[in-house]
């Protein structure tokens, strides 16, 4: 069973917040990027990369790749998960992946989204996603950063 520390949606993958707050406070070591387009994106990777702390190795994978290979993780590895979209989580739900709690963090406004929390916006595809995962026994929370409380996922729902 693959150690997963922790499951975040946000759009932004990973930056400063995610690099320097949340991978200290839950002790990963593996920042994994589920993620179809940025699994296939040199620059977008090298970007990231610069952003990840020292001695935390990164990796880059499509939602199919990380539903096959997650299985076969170390039990040193404590794994960060970071996708872009709660549809992303779903499917590695889906998929088998041992997911038991997610962080929402960023989901920043676009057209057709509506602000439901200080920095989530979703539309009716999001919402019903996130019903499944809720449906499916995780716990859902949304919080940008460790030191600020929690908000309520009713709010999304």
């Amino acid at each position: 069973m693959p150690n997963i520390m922790l499951t975040r949606i946000d759009n932004r993958l990973i930056h400063g917040q995610v690099a320097t707050q949340w991978t200290n406070v839950i002790g990963a070591n593996l920042l994994l990027v589920a993620n179809d387009e940025v699994s296939t994106d040199k620059m977008r990777q090298s970007l990231m990369n610069m952003a990840a702390p020292n001695g935390v190795a990164t990796r880059y994978f499509s939602i199919e790749k990380t539903i096959a290979v997650i299985g076969k993780a170390a039990d040193r590895q404590k794994i960060f998960i970071i996708c872009e979209n709660p549809q992303d989580v779903l499917r590695l739900i889906e998929g088998g992946v041992p997911i038991d709690k997610v962080n929402v963090g960023n989901m920043h406004m676009s057209e057709g989204k509506r602000q439901v929390a200080t920095s989530v916006a979703v539309d009716d595809d999001d919402v019903d996603a996130f019903r499944k995962i809720k449906e499916k026994g995780v716990e859902l929370f949304i919080q940008r950063v460790p030191t600020i409380a929690k908000e309520d996922v009713s709010k999304i729902l």
